[in-house]
């Protein structure tokens, strides 16, 4: 069996393992389409091909911008690595402005669009770029289509070239540049090899407690995120099938239609699925509605491995029966693995899905890391709620002296694309600075505790870690997204985005008129004095000079489309900060 030193190695073994009637599955015009893992290699070779017949040199780039993850997007993958060039997946919710900037620093010479707005956009700035044509996987008119590239390869002749340049490759040659959205400045372009992926993949599938050839997996987060590329290659080494959802609005329906054993989210969809159960609960009434309560305070006191004793784990399976299975069945009834990476998890939603038998795995990395240095594990009883797990195989993790996170392995990054300087900056050695702080316990698990950049001194010369009361806030049900404030200012603020929908709910049940928009909502005095209450709670964990003395609640959804949020839904500081500068002044008596 041939080992696994290159990315387009997974595929070929998993047709000499395990190979699958359904490798990969995307539903067009409402049907779901599959292809085996021997169509998706022969595709895959068709496109490479294709490529040498439009004259694809080795370490040429080609962009691939896609609304939704889809087959296409992994033959395509497969095949430029194949012919020594490197793909460049960039986000598809960026402006124009950052198409043209990441484009022409990456030099990429072809460009794959998904469906018309992608192309639009690219169509804005292709004149300014080097990008020689644009093809489509949806079919738009007066637009070359990717099966073009497919139809151009199957008439080829260079067989044997495409063999000389797969032979060629070895896997520290560079695989791919991916940009990270960054929540400052222009995007940092992440050199990736084939080891940094392939060992980073090998390296974490131990703690996939899944069988092989017998699990469904549905794929939704952007797979121009290395965290989600990462995941369909583990996917394929352990020979599981990828279904992708349609949308992210559809995911919901999907997990009903496909009924997958595992998928991967960030905290804020698993708050939503929490919220949306928890609101549906609150409409129940009589017995039904006190089981579901007792049910949800049993699941928020979960320790896993039976550390809570008999008495618990016996209320624990009357409420799996009576109230939990339910919920999985709301979610297609076979899903038994979430894994939660890109930012905090609560430990209240941790506790209560795995109480559910959802257990979320909560994991951490980076782009540059490719991304997973640690990552929990139920399979091997290395699960601990409120850590982020123990490190994966072959990777260090060492704390420095001010606190940060260090690490070194086959996954870190061979640097930053054409930024020499700012590669130095964040290695030591072969040591990654992660620019997190964090700590390792007893028994080897990872915490972390703030972003090095974000901590901040208050005008009084005190240190606040923002991070600790964001995420300590968030907790409440009433929140949907907070941003600290207050450096060098005399004290700490917050801007706080409602829960609008929860808050709403909430009036009608107070009877509290007159909450039709948002304006209205963040204005009425007994929602501020609600919010008000839950900051005092909060405050009660920390010392006074920590303590959040103000807060202004902001009108709008802070969202990726409106600049608040980076595509991985981290909150970019410095432009919600110039969005809401009214707001900071008020604040701070500015003006």
């Amino acid at each position: 069996m041939q080992s696994v030193t290159r990315i387009f190695d997974f595929p070929i073994y998993q047709l000499e393992s395990l190979p699958l009637k359904k490798a990969f599955t995307t539903k067009y015009n409402g049907e779901w389409i599959s292809v085996s893992t021997q169509e998706f290699i022969e595709q895959y070779n068709y496109a490479s091909k294709g490529l040498l017949e439009l004259g694809i040199e080795k370490n040429d780039k080609i962009a691939i911008i896609s609304s939704n993850n889809r087959t296409e997007w992994n033959i395509l993958d497969m095949a430029i690595l194949q012919t020594g060039a490197q793909s460049v997946p960039i986000y598809p919710t960026i402006s124009a402005s950052d198409y043209e900037y990441v484009l022409n620093h990456s030099e990429a010479i072809y460009c794959f669009v998904s469906d018309t707005e992608v192309l639009e956009k690219v169509n804005l700035i292709k004149d300014k770029t080097a990008i020689k044509e644009v093809y489509s996987f949806n079919e738009i008119e007066g637009v070359k289509n990717w099966k073009e590239i497919i139809e151009l390869g199957k008439k080829s002749d260079k067989d044997q070239l495409l063999e000389d340049r797969k032979n060629s490759i070895i896997t520290t040659d560079l695989a791919t540049l991916i940009y990270t959205s960054g929540t400052t400045g222009k995007p940092k372009g992440v050199m990736l090899s084939h080891q940094n992926l392939v060992s980073n993949t090998i390296d974490s599938s131990p703690r996939v407690p899944l069988k092989r050839g017998e699990s469904k997996a549905l794929s939704f987060l952007p797979v121009c995120h290395v965290f989600e590329r990462m995941i369909l290659y583990l996917y394929i080494y352990e020979s599981i099938e990828i279904y992708f959802a349609e949308s992210i609005e559809k995911v919901s329906e999907n997990l009903k239609e496909v009924k997958p054993n595992i998928m991967t989210g960030v905290p804020r969809l698993y708050e939503k699925v929490y919220d949306k159960i928890y609101a549906k609960g609150h409409e129940l009434s009589g017995i039904k509605k006190t089981l579901f309560y007792w049910a949800v305070d049993l699941g928020l006191k979960y320790e896993p491995f039976g550390a809570n004793g008999w008495w618990y784990e016996f209320q624990l399976k009357i409420a799996r029966k009576l109230i939990f299975s339910k919920w999985r069945e709301a979610l297609g009834g076979n899903l038994s693995t979430l894994v939660s990476g890109s930012a905090a998890l609560q430990p209240r939603l941790a506790r209560v899905f795995a109480a559910a038998e959802m257990t979320i795995l909560e994991g951490y990395g980076l782009t540059e890391t490719s991304p997973v240095i640690a990552v929990n594990d139920i399979k091997n009883k290395a699960f601990k709620i409120g850590t982020v797990g123990k490190p994966i195989d072959h990777v260090e993790v060492k704390i420095a002296d001010d606190g940060e996170i260090l690490v070194k392995g086959p996954n870190v990054m061979l640097g930053y694309y054409k930024d020499p300087e700012k590669t130095e900056s964040v290695m030591t050695g072969k040591y990654f600075h992660t620019g997190d702080i964090g700590e390792l316990d007893r028994d080897g698990f990872l915490k972390i505790t703030d972003r090095k950049k974000e901590i901040f001194k208050t005008s009084g010369g005190k240190y606040i870690v923002p991070t600790i009361l964001e995420n300590n806030l968030k907790q409440s049900k009433f929140i949907e997204q907070i941003m600290v404030i207050g450096e060098g200012e005399k004290m700490p603020a917050a801007l706080i985005q409602l829960n609008f929908d929860f808050m709403r709910d909430w009036c009608k049940i107070k009877n509290i008129p007159d909450v039709d928009t948002n304006e209205k909502l963040i204005h009425n005095p007994l929602v501020i004095d609600r919010i008000h209450q839950e900051i005092q709670v909060c405050n009660q964990k920390f010392g006074n000079w920590e303590q959040i003395k103000r807060f202004e609640l902001t009108p709008d959804e802070w969202s990726i489309d409106g600049g608040h949020l980076t595509p991985t839904m981290k909150v970019k500081r410095k432009i919600v900060l110039e969005i809401y500068k009214d707001l900071y002044e008020k604040i701070y008596g500015i003006r």
